[in-house]
């Protein structure tokens, strides 16, 4: 009997689950909290303890899977390690696309001489001497370095030479944009490469403290990783490519609804602790997004489900409104640790920072608040955040690690860099206050929101007159930001508003005034009309609020809380490439295959020589990924013109998929 281990690792909890794969049911779950600083405890608790309820040996699992939210979470909140793009044959208007100014974040960008045309001849020589003396001059200030080239799909050369250039004088992991999109659009995936090498490191960490367990327990099994459209690759695989991983969590969520609900057409919504995760289930099946991932703002070249992301779940940070005369409050997008779970962990420390603010007469902007280190590399940090890092050598006080106004940005920076941690009041410690979580410590909750509720608004009254109504306005406002999440889903996903921006439907006064079953001179009714798939640890506690306020049938499955556990065993191990054929001059064709491209006389012996070098490429990729009795599926798309009445042939895209189902350990 073969038993499936489904890992999950999010924000908040890491969740594991046994599957008894004959049965096709869930014989066992757990959970434990997601330890940031090192990730392999949190990993060993839910693990342990989801083996220990199964009454199964170690040695008992077949196959062991991964999915995580880590990454898409680091995107949201702009978090990464800092890294050095080498944008070769591009110029700087080429650089101002796609976003890519505003997601370099002030890391080192530098351009050379290089590239190909689109035919895939060489546009200007690489200069590697220049490359390898810009890669050791960068490289005590980065965790690793992004390379893209002008046209490198038609061409890689000169990517693949500058990467082996970089390693071999820095060390340092590499990213070639080549090996992450097929398609055109220098820029985007020049931003794919970038955002890809910036979440090596966490994700190695993440898959060296998984495979350390299992290792340690004696489960020998293969270890595979959820990918961002539901499919599976193995571990080795994705270190390379952690980009890969963005929207995994969510994914694995879509794949397990499915499995759970049997579901055919449903919104899935899936709140975590930092995100909310909404995706279409048509027929069963989840949208892959044509125009690729998009998470945090930037549009990837990932293939991905067609999942709308936002900042919003469990422990988002609560802002409040004090400057305009009502006040009011926003939630998100940034993740806090609820000051319920840190108190938990340094009782003494959080009790004593929380009597004193409340003993104050005026409410500070800083109480309430707490920094906690993480353990990762600090290379090339300015010497104000270098400093300021120094003096939180443990979780404390925000207002004691602050010695002044300037330290605010510093401490931004070192957030956004994932070296520091905040921690505050978040919807979790709203739960504990109303009786909806007990999992950690409710009376520093109940001191957390009592702080908070002190603040004033425009009008100098206080935001909320004790910790039970502070706690109801919060919720209240969760209600209101997932419901708006769920409306502009649906309208993005509904073809008859195609086109249009599904946010602003969503936030429009009639739609307002439809879900409020508006009777008036005009009467208004907005209903989703599918039912809507409530999963996540939480949704149990939310959801029922968001069903009533949207008049729509809300779905909650037994083992809800841990579906992208499930949905990371249940999947199947798939890679797709893609190539194509172009046509420079009449009677001239050319393949751009995986090593270059490569001329041919006749349009067929062109097409024959790429469907076959893709479907080496996309079989070896599958089998690498972990893939057992590979089935590969052949794709063709021909473009033709139309002159002086003869049709003209421009280009042809073939694309190869490489499916199985992941190799499982035999007795």
């Amino acid at each position: 009997m073969a038993y499936l281990l489904g890992v999950d690792t999010g924000g908040t909890y890491t969740d594991a689950v046994i599957v008894d794969e004959a049965a096709n049911a869930v014989v066992a779950s757990a959970k434990a909290l997601t330890t940031r600083r090192d990730l392999a405890i949190g990993i060993g608790q839910a693990v342990d303890a989801a083996i220990a309820a199964a009454r199964i040996a170690p040695a008992d699992v077949a196959l062991a899977s991964l999915s995580t939210t880590l990454a898409t979470n680091a995107l949201v909140e702009g978090q990464g390690g800092r890294v050095a793009l080498l944008a070769i044959g591009f110029d700087a208007g080429d650089l101002e696309r796609a976003g890519l100014a505003e997601a370099m974040k002030g890391d080192p960008v530098v351009a050379v001489p290089g590239g190909h045309a689109h035919t895939g001849l060489e546009a200007a020589p690489l200069d590697l001497s220049r490359v390898e003396a810009l890669a050791r001059e960068l490289a005590p200030g980065v965790v690793g370095f992004a390379v893209a080239a002008r046209f490198a799909t038609r061409n890689p050369s000169h990517e693949t030479a500058a990467r082996e250039v970089i390693r071999a004088a820095t060390g340092r992991p590499v990213t070639c944009s080549h090996e992450l999109s097929a398609r055109l659009n220098g820029p985007k995936r020049a931003l794919t490469a970038v955002l890809n090498a910036r979440l090596i490191g966490m994700i190695d960490r993440l898959v060296t403290a998984c495979e350390r367990h299992l290792a340690a327990i004696g489960v020998t099994a293969p270890l595979m990783v959820t990918r961002g459209d539901g499919a599976l690759i193995s571990a080795a695989m994705v270190r390379e490519r952690p980009i890969e991983t963005i929207l995994s969590g969510p994914a694995a969520s879509i794949v397990g609804a499915r499995w759970l609900t049997g579901a055919e057409d449903a919104l899935v919504s899936d709140i975590g602790g930092t995100t909310t995760d909404v995706a279409l289930l048509r027929g069963g099946l989840p949208e892959i997004d044509p125009e690729g991932a998009r998470v945090g703002g930037f549009r990837t070249m990932v293939e991905a489900v067609a999942m709308r992301t936002t900042g919003l779940g469990g422990d988002s940070e609560v802002h409040v409104d004090t400057a305009t005369l009502a006040g009011g409050l926003f939630l998100g997008p940034r993740r806090l640790i609820p000051v319920s779970l840190l108190a938990a962990e340094h009782p003494d420390m959080v009790h004593a920072a929380l009597d004193t603010a409340l003993a104050a007469e005026v409410a500070g902007e800083l109480d309430g608040r707490f920094v906690v280190p993480m353990t990762q590399a600090a290379d090339g940090l300015p010497p104000r955040d270098a400093a300021l890092l120094a003096r939180i050598e443990r979780p404390m006080p925000a207002a004691q690690a602050l010695a002044s106004r300037l330290d605010g940005a510093a401490l931004d920076r070192l957030v956004a860099r994932g070296l520091v941690m905040l921690s505050g009041v978040t919807p979790s410690d709203a739960s504990h206050v109303l009786g909806r979580l007990d999992a950690w410590d409710g009376r520093a909750a109940d001191k957390a929101l009592r702080i908070m509720g002190r603040r004033r608004n425009g009008r100098g009254e206080r935001i909320a007159p004790d910790p039970v109504a502070m706690a109801q306005a919060i919720v209240d406002q969760l209600t209101r930001q997932t419901a708006l999440c769920l409306l502009e889903a649906a309208f993005g996903e509904d073809p008859a508003f195609a086109g249009q921006d599904a946010a602003q439907l969503a936030r429009h006064p009639l739609t307002a005034a439809g879900i409020g079953g508006h009777r008036g001179v005009i009467e208004a009714t907005v209903r989703l009309g599918v039912p809507v798939i409530g999963l996540g640890a939480s949704a149990a506690a939310y959801y029922g609020a968001v069903g009533d306020r949207l008049g729509a049938r809300m779905i909650l499955p037994e083992h809800a809380g841990v579906a992208n556990a499930i949905g990371a065993v249940v999947g199947q191990v798939s890679q797709r490439v893609s190539g194509i054929v172009t046509s420079p001059a009449e009677g001239r064709f050319v393949a751009h295959l995986p090593a270059g491209p490569r001329g041919f006389g006749d349009r067929a012996e062109a097409m024959a020589a790429l469907e076959a070098a893709l479907t080496a490429e996309a079989t070896e990729r599958a089998q690498r990924a972990g893939a057992e009795e590979v089935r590969v599926t052949v794709r063709q798309e021909v473009r033709e013109a139309e002159v002086e009445a003869k049709r003209m042939f421009v280009e042809a895209t073939i694309t190869v998929t490489a499916a199985g189902r992941p190799r499982v350990a035999r007795g």
